[in-house]
């Protein structure tokens, strides 16, 4: 295998960025896929994995969803001719459907939307965003336990 190789994740393309802060701090219950609207120099970026996300997130508004606090890092040489903005708003492409249901369930029932994941899909870019509910501290403590026990687990099965 090739030191360069892209690594594959369950998405069908390969990843750009995981947050995995996301997954810590909230209950995720459902995932949904959208693309972004980008510029030319952010892809480019991308290309090069300039991607910071962990304190991201997706915002509603006017019927169209945004994707708020991701901090693209402009390439020098992709960016001479331009005054790239890093921390941008930039907007999901979800399908009307999508956005409906989304919404009511945002306004309606608590939920909020975090960015999970960013990679890439038959060359286009693509966002996965969760559905979620914050955990308090204890469903924290609960969760770092019971992943530590897993990890235990498979440490004394291996020696066996």
């Amino acid at each position: 295998m090739a030191k360069n190789a892209k690594k594959k994740s369950g998405h069908g393309g390969s990843t750009i960025a995981l947050n995995k802060k996301a997954k810590h701090e909230f209950f995720i219950e459902d995932r949904f896929e959208a693309g972004v609207a980008l510029e030319g120099w952010e892809v480019k970026s991308l290309r090069a994995g300039r991607l910071g996300f962990n304190e991201s997130y997706v915002d509603l508004k006017h019927g169209e969803a945004f994707l708020l606090g991701a901090t693209i890092t402009p390439l020098p040489t992709a960016s001479t001719h331009i005054q790239p903005n890093p921390i941008r708003a930039r907007k999901l492409l979800f399908h009307r459907q999508e956005l409906d249901r989304l919404s009511g369930q945002v306004e309606r029932k608590g939920y909020t939307l975090v960015p999970t994941a960013v990679y890439w899909k038959k060359g286009r870019v693509k966002v996965e965003v969760g559905l979620a509910k914050g955990k308090q501290l204890h469903d924290k403590r609960a969760s770092d336990k019971n992943r530590d026990w897993q990890r235990d687990k498979q440490r004394i099965m291996k020696s066996n």
